[in-house]
């Protein structure tokens, strides 16, 4: 019994050594602790505790190393200057390259599943930093800066323009956002879209669109694009052209002529068929079924409603 009691003396003792002895060995290579960044930073200090990086909880976290300072640097040397700019604590400067300034955040996070296409990526391609998008204290969504589409906006200001447009996905609206078509982390997609392929990336909302039919309309198989524009158009339902514009860019044949109107075709023209030029010209009031048909025979070839 008083063996037990004194090896746990004997092994109390040494933990508190050890304690006291890595305590010191901090304060020499200039560690100031979490509890002087508190004193003149409160306000990142609180969203700090509450994020993710604040949890003691989770394995490897900033806040089982030295807090703030396991990211920052040491800040003793900052705190005896007087802090402001005297003295900076952050490991990497704006000039720096985006390499190295995201080298802080994988230096923790580069075995996470969702960057591991990350040296592939577009945006590591363009020299983006991870503290471009997000920040390392506040544990909003995903850790980013601002919410999307408000966040991808400041640089894709050309994306910005066609969502504004009078036919768009519902991306003001707030029913969806970038990320759930693109991975800004990179991707094996073009555009670092999330799916193999442009079609199977539509067919996650539009499954009605998949088929299979027995009547496929090839430009549709081959891309959803061919017709289509993913960000924004000034035509209805996301189309590259009006209808029948559009369509005429593939088929022009006799029994469906591509002739602009004239004033023939009006109501007060000579022409004494063909009025309906003049309105609802358009090649989906009969071929409704434009995506694909299993209906029968000639009906179903043609797509026919």
């Amino acid at each position: 019994m008083k063996q037990k009691l004194f090896l746990s003396l004997f092994f109390s003792v040494l933990c508190s050594v050890l304690a006291g002895n890595l305590h010191a060995a901090e304060q020499d290579i200039g560690y100031a602790g979490i509890e002087v960044c508190k004193a003149c930073h409160q306000n990142i200090y609180e969203q700090f505790v509450k994020s993710i990086h604040g949890r003691k909880e989770i394995s490897g976290s900033p806040a089982n190393k030295q807090g703030c300072e396991a990211c920052h640097g040491p800040g003793a040397e900052h705190v005896r200057k007087g802090g402001g700019r005297g003295v900076a604590i952050v490991t990497f400067s704006k000039k720096d390259p985006a390499a190295k300034k995201s080298s802080q955040c994988l230096s923790c996070h580069q075995d996470t599943r969702s960057v591991a296409f990350w040296d592939m990526s577009r945006h590591r391609s363009l020299d983006v930093a991870c503290y471009d998008c997000h920040s390392a204290h506040y544990g909003g969504d995903k850790y980013l800066k601002a919410a999307e589409p408000a966040l991808c906006f400041n640089c894709h200001r050309d994306i910005r323009s066609q969502s504004n447009r009078q036919s768009h996905h519902p991306l003001k609206e707030g029913l969806i956002k970038c990320s759930d078509c693109h991975n800004p982390m990179g991707d094996f997609g073009k555009k670092q879209i999330k799916a193999d392929s442009v079609n199977e990336l539509c067919y996650t909302c539009h499954a009605e669109k998949r088929g299979p039919f027995l009547w496929e309309h090839p430009p549709v198989e081959e891309k959803c694009l061919n017709c289509h524009v993913p960000h924004g158009s000034n035509h209805s339902k996301l189309l590259e052209k009006k209808v029948p514009y559009l369509c005429q860019s593939c088929h022009d044949e006799r029994g469906h002529p591509g002739s602009v109107y004239t004033k023939f075709e009006t109501f007060r023209g000579l022409a004494t068929s063909g009025k309906n030029r003049m309105f609802a010209r358009s090649c989906l009031n009969c071929h409704s079924n434009i995506h694909g048909s299993n209906g029968p025979a000639a009906r179903g070839s043609h797509w026919l409603r």
